[in-house]
């Protein structure tokens, strides 16, 4: 911990500082993920769509009063804060952390490259925890923000740390190098990933490479040639090179046997091997990155080997799914310490709402001072409210008083000793996250919890979403607000799980198309403006119980809705406005515009919130004209409206195309639809989207049919040669359409496409897998994905992307995560 009047010296800045003395542990960027005020620095980094100053208030109420800010900012209405004025605040706590970390003289592995970074960090803390105090970077925090708050962990009771560096343009590199300043440096690999704004692949190499200007000793492959004809052209001569042609560990043989691996080298003049509990071949290349690690420090090779085959899967991601007694259940249990910790709480936060928040938690996996670790652990239950607190581990218990702020709270020393207490605990109605070391097998506790349903699920990736979210945005003027659309159960995603995501992300509005959809949102805690679509008579009780908007788009529907609403007293209630431009579909013509503008002035209970239109074509160039004048009649529209209502009101036209197709049509808002989902309508590729929903099923069986039988009802899958078919788990009762069916329609699994064979079923679905190697009963099988985009899928089925998403049934499971 430093003072902030150290901070400030060490910045040479400017400041104005009630209380100098504050010391400082914590540092913030993000107002949402707040864990402890006192102790905390925040800064205030402005992007392209927030500058961090605005939330300065909202943190001080929270408790917060150290403050890194731009010169300008005024502290004049925060007299008890301490506040540091800098040029750039993403600099200074470069700046700042670059300081830390020259206070530690400890080895450092700095990794990077376009894949597998996370990985290989984890696996090197598995392998090497036993020896080590071990600090690393949380998750994949490995950008120019997320690698000062990694760094920023080290203290002096560490003997290691593994921090990982990303890029995404030149220039970046240099100034993570000056704040990791790694001893020991990996190179993973060079791809594609993150390549957009290089000119070369040699470009970002060499960017890449900068990580390690101060390194002892850097580990690579140089099986790849461009990464061979670098070292040879820079003369690089403290690199530990790896692969068959290896100097340093030369590989010998590569031998799968069914989920296991055999690699033979040669290290020093003698043969050397290791077994992994891997055989796919990005896994062999990562183990063989932390085999050169260990080989360095000095570890003895029967020690690797001994410990390499106890490698665990690392989890990239927070995963949610549905559980018993209407809980939810967040699965985090591959390991647990107070990053990660802080991090899972987060999501649970996020998406918890309204319903109970409950912990299940082992001990942690650190080692170190354990009243501070544990007091770090309840002082962060505290402030995320955990409603319920499960703990598992003889630290925990011995530290239950601790704990004693939280309300409902639980104690037991083994994983077997909660499960023959559990009937006595109830579990109702509440988010679980379920948070353990490996060692505690916490995955028994999350089996005991979820919902046991049919194996065809929905995987929902909210990054993804978020990653969408930000794409559009750069389109967007700084000012532009955003209504997200998460009608027919956000594009068949899932209402409140998707809306949470958009509500921590301060998306601006929400809107749904019917009123039940809206009283579901904000049951489950969403408590941002909805507007609704398509009010009826029957649900203007429901607009105004759970305060939601409708959308006015007639004279009768706007009489109806102000009669109802006078009639309950109401002083005032929000309305949307929609008027027709050419859609004609809904909303008020020309005509009805002096007849609207009266009826406003005259019902002052009435409260235009926004004015909008629909466009038609906007993702198609030939209906570019059209756009045009839809967005000339609506400014003519909005333009008579202003002359009349005497207050502010938005304005919105454009949809997820429109954005960046149509930039002059943003007004005060824009509508993210499809696009939010990962779905390009105008197939621009001018967006890197990404794709939000995965639909997979499993195989259920397999069997051999001779050519001349047939497969399926009405024998329509008339074999013309031997075959192997299996039967899917999926029919079109889930969604899965018939028209797919008789070769139509493909689906994806062991890196192959598969035809559909016969007629779709109710709920299963044949496949031919003969062309496809090594296919067994219970393989994972993608019906539309990452790997089989959804628009082929409605290319085949002749329609468009939304009918397939929307038409995914309900009984299909759908599962949420983070990465």
């Amino acid at each position: 911990m430093y003072p902030i009047s150290t901070i400030a010296e060490v910045l040479n800045a400017r400041s104005v500082l009630a209380e100098p003395g504050t010391a400082i542990e914590h540092l913030l960027t993000d107002s949402r993920r707040l864990v402890m005020a006192a102790a905390t620095l925040f800064f205030g980094i402005e992007t392209s769509r927030r500058n961090g100053s605005d939330f300065v208030s909202e943190l001080y109420a929270a408790g917060v009063r150290n403050f890194v800010v731009k010169n300008e900012f005024d502290p004049s209405p925060f007299p008890l804060a301490n506040f540091v004025y800098v040029d750039d605040p993403l600099v200074a706590l470069q700046q700042l952390v670059a300081w830390h970390r020259r206070h530690f003289n400890l080895p450092v592995i700095g990794i990077t490259g376009s894949n597998g970074k996370t990985i290989v960090k984890e696996w090197l803390y598995q392998l090497l925890y036993a020896d080590q105090n071990i600090v690393r970077s949380p998750k994949s925090f490995n950008s120019q923000v997320g690698v000062p708050l990694s760094v920023w962990q080290l203290n002096e009771q560490h003997t290691l740390a593994i921090f990982e560096a990303g890029i995404s343009m030149p220039g970046e590199m240099s100034v993570l190098e000056n704040i990791i300043k790694p001893t020991i440096g990996v190179l993973t690999n060079i791809g594609e990933a993150h390549g957009a704004n290089f000119a070369s692949k040699q470009e970002k190499l060499q960017e890449k490479f900068q990580l390690f200007a101060g390194a002892k000793m850097i580990a690579c492959n140089n099986g790849d040639a461009l990464i061979e004809n670098y070292l040879h052209e820079h003369q690089e001569a403290n690199v530990f090179t790896w692969g068959y042609k290896g100097k340093d560990l030369r590989l010998l043989s590569v031998e799968k046997k069914g989920n296991q691996s055999l690699l033979v080298a040669e290290y020093k003049n003698a043969e050397v091997s290791i077994t992994i509990p891997f055989s796919d071949n990005a896994s062999i290349e990562n183990a063989i990155s932390c085999w050169c690690i260990l080989l360095l420090m000095g570890v003895p090779n029967e020690v690797i080997s001994r410990r390499m085959q106890l490698l665990q899967p690392v989890e990239m991601r927070l995963q949610m799914k549905r559980g018993i007694n209407n809980c939810s259940i967040i699965n985090d249990s591959y390991s647990n310490d107070i990053s990660s910790l802080n991090i899972a709480l987060d999501f649970l936060q996020q998406q918890a709402g309204k319903q109970k928040a409950t912990v299940i938690l082992s001990d942690l996996g650190e080692s170190g001072h354990a009243v501070k670790q544990y007091s770090k652990v309840a002082a962060a239950l505290l402030r995320y409210k955990i409603d319920k607190f499960v703990g598992i581990g003889n630290d925990l218990c011995s530290f239950e008083s601790l704990f004693s702020g939280l309300p409902d709270r639980h104690f037991f020393r083994s994983v077997e000793e909660f499960k023959q207490q559990l009937p006595l605990i109830t579990f109702r109605d509440e988010v679980i996250l379920v948070k353990g070391a490996r060692v505690f097998e916490f995955e028994q506790i999350g089996s005991l919890f979820e919902q046991q349903v049919h194996q065809t699920v929905m995987e929902v990736n909210l990054s993804a979403m978020v990653n969408n979210l930000k794409q559009f945005h750069q389109y967007l003027k700084p000012t532009t607000k955003v209504m997200a659309m998460v009608k027919a159960f956000s594009y068949g995603s899932g209402s409140a799980e998707v809306a949470s995501v958009l509500q921590y992300h301060k998306v601006d509005y929400l809107a749904v198309a019917y009123a039940d959809e809206g009283v579901e949102l904000r049951k489950a805690g969403i408590h941002m403006p909805v507007m609704v679509m398509n009010p009826e008579d029957v649900t203007f009780p429901v607009l105004l119980q759970y305060n939601l908007e409708p959308e006015m788009y007639s004279l009768d529907l706007l009489n109806s809705f102000c009669s109802y609403v006078e009639k309950q007293g109401v002083e005032q209630v929000g309305i949307h406005i929609k008027l027709d431009t050419g859609m004609h579909r809904l909303g008020f013509e020309h005509e009805d515009v002096e007849e609207l503008l009266a009826y406003l002035q005259a019902h002052k209970t009435l409260v235009v919130k926004s004015v909008f239109s629909h466009l038609v074509g906007s993702e198609e160039q030939e209906h570019d004209a059209f756009t045009q004048y839809q967005g000339k009649t609506f400014n003519g529209f909005v333009q008579r409206l202003k002359q009349v209502i005497d207050y502010p009101f938005i304005t919105h036209i454009s949809n997820s195309a429109a954005i960046f197709r149509h930039p002059n049509m943003q007004y005060d808002m824009v509508r993210l639809g499809i696009g939010l989902y990962g779905i390009d309508t105008s197939a621009s590729n001018v967006l890197q989207l990404q794709p939000v929903a995965t639909l997979r099923t499993t195989i259920s069986q397999i069997r051999k049919v001779k050519a001349g039988e047939s497969v399926g009802y009405s024998r329509k899958g008339m074999l013309q040669k031997d075959a192997t078919i299996a039967t899917i788990r999926i029919g079109y009762a889930d969604g899965f359409r018939r028209k797919l069916g008789n070769g139509n329609g493909k689906v994806f699994l062991k890196g192959a496409t598969a035809p559909v064979v016969g007629n779709v079923c109710m709920d299963m679905t044949m496949i031919d897998v003969s062309d496809i190697e090594d296919v067994k009963e219970g393989d994972a099988v993608e019906i539309f994905g990452p790997n089989l985009p959804v628009e082929q899928l409605a290319k085949w089925c002749e329609t468009i992307p939304y009918e397939i998403m929307t038409n995914i049934s309900l009984r299909v499971k759908r599962v949420y995560y983070e990465e």
